[in-house]
């Protein structure tokens, strides 16, 4: 029988040389394996980069990891007692290698008598003595290394470097604080994000059901999970189908639903950088026309009317009264007398409108034109004349105030103070009415000749054909888009929204406001009396297209910028309301640092860019930058899983997955094609008369495997 001491000295396999913080140097026995070490009980590579060793300590065992390796020339072999005897021997290589120590694996109680159980939690506290023994870790401690700590509920793939253990995660560690799936293309960035889907789905299905036979709940029970996937390239359609999967598209097929982004969501900044509107005019009047749209004051009948006329000379008043205490009526008395204008040529027109107040509307225009008559002034410079105000006194514009606020108390209700609903609430209205009410106020404010471009601008947003189908749909209720992209309280769902076809003027703006949208209604819900958060995951493919990097002290809100904003509002706020990020990249040194900063796990696949590396590196402590230098040679289907979601980093073999849950995103197959053992069918009239909106001919079916005959 082997005692203890007699297995730890069989795993020996050399001493502690040098200590330092952060590393530990190790001088490698003679008698240590060369290739494949068979202490442990199974057969292992040794020594190998990554690979764990233990030191015994007080508390159980250091856990190291190795990150360099080496041979260094020796005087004379460091074999026990061969010097003692005088037996000559040759000069003989040293190997060495250094770990960087990740925490401790102490020994636990155990429900078996004749099972043993490992606890392993990060961080060392104490560091051992120069001499004391390295040993090779056996299979139950590798897999305790492993598996351990992380409350796995979900097997996402195996560990080549510890015996292939087991690897599994947390969704409430994994998804609960931003996740970033970074690799090069063909890496397996897609695929792997598409199985923590279907693993996570698939688990809590298990559990369900497994549940529902203790506690006698129905049979039918479906999982309470929320996945939307923001797919720009269409890969994910036909990915996840068994799952209740609903997919959105520009232009759907089948049981598709078509993709909605109406403009009546859009607040104020996005409207703002869709029209490229100025900042000193065009978007107070954007805005202002907005807050009267969505208020509902389009003049439609007589009490639309009135309500107009009402809010309009409730403005002009807070607007005259703003000019007296700032003293504009001094300092640009112009732009005053030009508003005075506008005021007098609209109260005209209601004169003959509304004949029933054609007393008071005399008698407010006879003050006005009045004032406007003494200030007025002219010259004529190179045969054009020049007109121009000077200084209005207070008592002139106090008593228009005061004629202005007794027609309105006395026929209309009184001022208006406040709009009930401002320029960002998602209240249904026309979008092509706006540029009409814009090109109304421009008038009334006398500047018809710099909101030209903006009611431009709007009406060719909404004169394309493929655009309103995204943007200008009115029917559907904000309820039902909730219900329809983010989930009803009692059903599972994977949303799918393809942006593949989006146009790509708007489609910064869609994904923006898709995201915008989802994350403030997980707000109003956990601050609208529930108090508690509803767990949504957000899946951002692509993410580097999205979430650009932009200047800070830049005054241009682009819609790209917009975008970018929301991500990284999402990102820092999102935790606290259930909604988790899922970010898949290629380039994530184009990413903005302010959302990858916000990632606490991550799942590096392979990257060989430079610059994308050195991005990744600054996320990770000193200990690990030795990983980034491991990624260029990483296979497909491996990555590292590092972060908040595992207690150390972790090699992993990401599992399978079947066919018919991987994203599109395949290379092509030009081989196959040139020789013909793949076929490939083409007919350009049905993508052509798809493309120009004509009714499409038969489907054209692809057989990617049919061999030629």
């Amino acid at each position: 029988m082997i005692t203890p001491v007699e297995k730890i000295a069989n795993r020996k396999i050399g001493i502690i040389e040098s200590i330092s913080p952060i590393e530990i140097k190790v001088n490698l026995d003679v008698e240590a394996p060369h290739s494949i070490a068979m202490g442990t009980g199974n057969p292992q590579l040794f020594p190998r980069l990554n690979g764990f060793l233990l030191i015994p300590c007080e508390s159980g065992f250091i856990v190291g990891r190795i990150g360099w390796l080496s041979i260094e020339p020796s005087s004379y072999p460091k074999r026990k007692g061969m010097r003692d005897f005088g037996i000559l021997d040759l000069p003989f290589p040293s190997r060495k290698l250094k770990l960087n120590m990740l925490g401790i694996l102490r020994l636990v109680e155990s429900e078996k008598e004749l099972e043993k159980k490992y606890e392993f939690t990060r961080g060392v506290h104490s560091f051992p003595a120069l001499g004391d023994s390295v040993l090779l870790p056996d299979k139950e401690q590798l897999r305790s290394i492993v598996e351990s700590g992380t409350n796995g509920k979900v097997k996402i793939g195996t560990c080549p470097l510890a015996d292939d253990a087991n690897v599994t995660i947390d969704p409430d560690r994994l998804f609960g604080r931003h996740l970033a799936v970074l690799g090069n293309t063909g890496s397996g960035k897609s695929c792997t994000v598409s199985g923590l889907i279907k693993w996570s789905l698939e688990e809590a299905q298990k559990h369900l059901q497994k549940t529902s036979k203790t506690k006698n709940f129905k049979d039918d029970l479906k999982v309470n999970a929320r996945f939307i996937i923001l797919d720009p390239n269409g890969e994910y359609s036909n990915t996840f189908q068994k799952f209740n999967s609903k997919v959105f598209k520009v232009y759907p097929n089948g049981n598709e639903k078509q993709l909605q982004s109406p403009s009546w969501f859009w607040n104020s900044h996005e409207w703002s950088s869709i029209t490229q509107a100025s900042s000193k005019i065009q978007k107070p009047i954007l805005n202002r026309a907005l807050r009267e749209i969505k208020n509902n004051i389009q003049p439609k009948d007589d009490y639309h009317k009135k309500l107009l006329i009402r809010k309009q000379l409730s403005y002009n008043i807070m607007h005259l009264r703003s000019a007296v205490q700032t003293q504009t009526i001094n300092s640009d008395a112009t732009k005053v007398g030009q508003k005075l204008e506008a005021i007098f040529s609209n109260m005209q027109e209601e004169e003959n409108n509304f004949p029933q107040w054609k007393e008071y509307l005399t008698e407010i225009l006879s003050e006005i034109q009045k004032v406007l008559k003494k200030n007025k002034k002219s010259f004529e410079k190179n045969g054009q004349l020049i007109e121009y105000y000077v200084a209005f006194s207070n008592a002139q514009i106090n008593d228009i105030i005061n004629k202005l606020d007794s027609f309105l108390t006395t026929q209309l209700g009184g001022v208006l103070t406040d709009l009930k609903l401002s320029e960002d609430t998602p209240q249904p209205f026309n979008g092509a009415v706006l540029a009409d009410h814009i090109e109304i106020i421009g008038k009334e404010e006398n500047v018809p000749q710099y909101i030209d471009f903006l009611v431009m601008r709007i009406r060719s947003i909404f004169s394309s054909a493929s655009m309103k189908r995204v943007i200008g749909n009115i029917d559907i209720s904000l309820e039902e888009w909730l219900n329809s992209y983010i989930g009803k309280h009692d059903n599972q769902q994977v949303a799918i929204i393809d942006l593949s076809l989006v146009p790509k003027d708007i489609t910064y703006l869609v994904t923006a406001v898709i995201s915008r949208m989802i994350f403030e209604a997980l707000q109003r819900y956990k601050n609208g009396g529930n108090r508690k958060p509803l767990p949504t995951v957000l899946v951002m493919e692509e993410a580097h297209t999205f979430i650009q990097k932009y200047r800070k002290d830049s005054e241009e809100f682009s819609a790209s910028r917009i975008c970018t904003e929301v991500f990284e509002r999402i990102a820092k706020e999102g935790r606290k309301f259930g909604l988790g990020l899922v970010l898949s990249s290629q380039r994530p040194s184009e990413l903005s640092q302010t959302v990858l900063s916000q990632c606490n796990t991550f799942l590096l696949h392979r990257i060989t860019n430079d610059r994308d590396q050195e991005m990744v590196s600054r996320l990770l402590p000193d200990s690990l930058k030795g990983t980034m230098q491991e990624l260029p040679a990483l296979p497909s289907r491996h990555a590292y899983l590092l972060g908040w979601a595992s207690e150390i980093p972790i090699l992993t073999k990401i599992s399978h997955l079947p066919e018919q849950f991987r994203p599109k995103s395949d290379d092509p197959d030009f081989w196959d094609v040139w020789t013909g053992t793949k076929r490939r069918e083409v007919n350009w009239k049905n993508i052509a008369d798809k493309w120009q909106g004509k009714p499409s001919s038969k489907k054209v079916q692809e057989n990617n495997n049919e061999p030629t005959k």
